[in-house]
């Protein structure tokens, strides 16, 4: 591969990212996201430390657990061994399932409007 060819994908996920991060800017002022924002952050909080201290995973391992699960991807080699890590397991998927989609609702939302001063000029 020339230098070319991998500029232009560098250059198309450089501006991704941009946008990214300026819908996450845009999101943060908007009040629900901020309470969804800090709900997802306890549940991963809690998950973390439940599959420390009952299944004996490292920091690692269980907070990558707890974000696998509530984004709905699933781990394929991993399941609860305990009684009480799977029923914790089966709420934590239903209760924090819809935290986390609300979450990212609000983070689409915030990718796909329009700027206010954008949708103000369309209107001239």
């Amino acid at each position: 591969m020339n230098r070319k060819e991998i500029r232009l994908p560098m250059i198309s996920f450089i501006l991704t990212l941009k946008r990214f991060l300026k819908a996450l800017w845009s999101a943060f002022k908007l009040k629900n996201f901020q309470v969804l924002f800090v709900l997802v952050l306890v549940m991963l909080f809690s998950g973390t430390i439940f599959y420390i201290k009952q299944e004996g995973l490292t920091v690692i391992d269980s907070l990558y657990f707890c974000v696998v699960i509530l984004s709905t991807v699933g781990h394929p080699s991993f399941e609860p061994q305990t009684t009480l890590g799977k029923v914790f397991t089966m709420i934590y998927i239903v209760g924090g399932t819809g935290l986390f989609m609300g979450l990212i609702g609000y983070l689409a939302y915030a990718i796909i409007k329009k700027p206010e001063n954008e949708s103000n000029s369309n209107k001239i």
